[in-house]
């Protein structure tokens, strides 16, 4: 039995106490406090709560970010997202932002699967601009692909659409669909909880998958998606090799615009460059004081941004489990590779995504290509678990024109079985959308707890009553644009 908040169709609206209005403090702004903000909009009318987003940083985006490598913008954070991932296409569509999908080189990017001595695997490479001609090497190295790893590629296809399938429940109508007050009920309900109680390398050797894939392909796509090994739970791994299929996308000029697009449409209070220092708990409400020396009072605080590496302090204190972040550093150079480093002779030898196995002598996880400008000058991202210094880059470099680097705590360390934070962090109102994170981290599973979150909110505000969500109102216009400056 789910200890979930069930919602009934018997009410017809849905309204906050109406003896004063009700202030909602999100701290951050990134995908998630951003949805958290839009759909508490959607399903409340908007003159009961007035809504604050604090942010320490002096733009929005959080986790969704660019950089700027010799004049020309790139994803430097959050980089994907999937066909199916619903909510960022309902945002992208809504916002009137431009989707940007995989083009025909992005299809046709030659892969190297590296251990620091020698490619263990390459596909076939041809400079050649012709349709006909993408197709065929495209439809050759699937069979070579299928040669080496056989019938087990067409398994991870199948565990992938399978995990995919269960995730769409969380798209059904809202009358079928509980409210969650914790994250494992929200994952049993939907047949993902089993895959966090093992990892993802237990999951595919039950499966029977080939021992050669896992240790190769997967690994690479588990290091590339999450800079982890197949040792991370069983749902992060699913999620990560849904990462890698076809027809991903982004939104063109940056998916931090999903954030500062629902952040204007929601008549929200932005405070940027104001991290919150501490949060108290006075009698009911909550006393949040920033290191600006700013005190503000309110009746929800949703904490929507990982508390791992957070220096809020709580008073009483809160009691989550114990979680490390996985730092991802990425670097980004305009210049060429060393082809010596990978012992071959040409620029035109090296793979446009080169991965990595899991070795502890490996200074990187993998190299990619973001832009070819010219013969002999690229724009490449690496990832890395550690800083990669000067010294390491000029041995994989012949020519480094521009060197830009940033560390991300960009996920969870998963391992299972897994630990969930409580959505709800104390017995009043104080919520923590990212705990859904220790399932997995990704743009989408921000929004979707972030809806879960905006209807648990309501729930209780009105009394933990059984509320028809037939009666949630929407009341976010094209007219509620209050920050012209995103």
């Amino acid at each position: 039995m789910f200890t979930t908040t069930l919602l009934t169709l018997t009410l017809l609206s849905l309204t906050l106490p109406s003896s004063s209005t009700t202030d909602i403090c999100i701290i951050g702004s990134g995908i998630a406090g951003s949805s958290v903000a839009h759909f508490l909009r959607q399903y409340s009318p908007t003159p009961t709560t007035t809504i604050h987003i604090f942010e320490r940083h002096p733009v929005v985006g959080g986790r969704m970010a660019t950089v700027t490598i010799a004049g020309e913008t790139f994803e430097a954070g959050a980089s994907i997202l999937h066909p199916k991932n619903y909510h960022a296409l309902n945002f992208t569509n809504m916002l009137n932002l431009k989707v940007k999908g995989p083009s025909a080189s992005d299809s046709s990017m030659s892969l190297g699967i590296w251990d620091g001595q020698q490619f263990l695997f390459k596909t076939i490479d041809l400079d050649s601009k012709s349709q006909i001609v993408q197709y065929f090497v495209s439809f050759v190295n699937s069979i070579r692909m299928l040669f080496r790893y056989g019938v087990s590629l067409l398994k991870m296809n199948n565990f992938v659409e399978v995990t995919v399938d269960n995730f769409l429940r969380y798209y059904e109508s809202k009358e079928s669909r509980p409210v969650f007050s914790n994250v494992e009920d929200m994952l049993k309900w939907a047949d993902l909880y089993d895959l966090t109680t093992r990892t993802l390398e237990e999951e595919l050797v039950g499966l029977n998958f080939s021992p050669l894939l896992i240790q190769e392909l997967i690994t690479v796509i588990t290091r590339i998606n999450y800079g982890q090994s197949v040792r991370i739970s069983g749902l992060a791994g699913a999620v990560s090799l849904a990462g890698s299929g076809g027809n991903l996308w982004a939104v063109e000029g940056g998916n931090w615009q999903m954030a500062a697009g629902l952040i204007n449409r929601s008549d929200v209070t932005l405070h940027l460059q104001e991290e919150i220092a501490s949060i108290t708990n006075v009698g009911g409400f909550y006393e949040l004081n920033s290191a600006n020396g700013n005190s503000y009072t309110c009746q929800v605080t949703v904490v929507a941004t990982p508390l791992d590496e957070l220096t809020t302090q709580f008073t009483p204190e809160i009691h989550i489990p114990e979680r490390k972040l996985q730092h991802t550093h990425a670097t980004f150079v305009r210049g060429v590779l060393n082809p010596a480093y990978f012992g071959l002779n040409s620029v035109s030898d090296i793979p446009e995504l080169v991965g990595t196995i899991e070795s502890p002598e490996l200074p990187f996880t993998c190299i990619s290509v973001l832009k070819e400008h010219s013969a002999n000058d690229f724009t490449y991202k690496l990832f890395s678990r550690q800083s990669l210094t000067d010294e390491l880059l000029d041995q994989f470099f012949s020519k480094r024109n521009e060197t830009l680097r940033i560390n991300w705590g960009a996920y969870p360390h998963y391992h299972a079985p897994e630990e969930f934070a409580p959505f709800i962090l104390d017995d009043n109102h104080l919520y923590y959308v990212n705990a859904f994170e220790n399932a997995a981290s990704t743009m989408e599973t921000s929004a979707v707890s972030a809806e879960n979150m905006a209807r648990l909110i309501l729930s209780r505000l009105a009394g933990q009553q059984p509320l028809g969500s037939s009666g949630l109102k929407s009341s976010t216009s094209d007219s509620n644009l209050q920050h012209p400056e995103l």
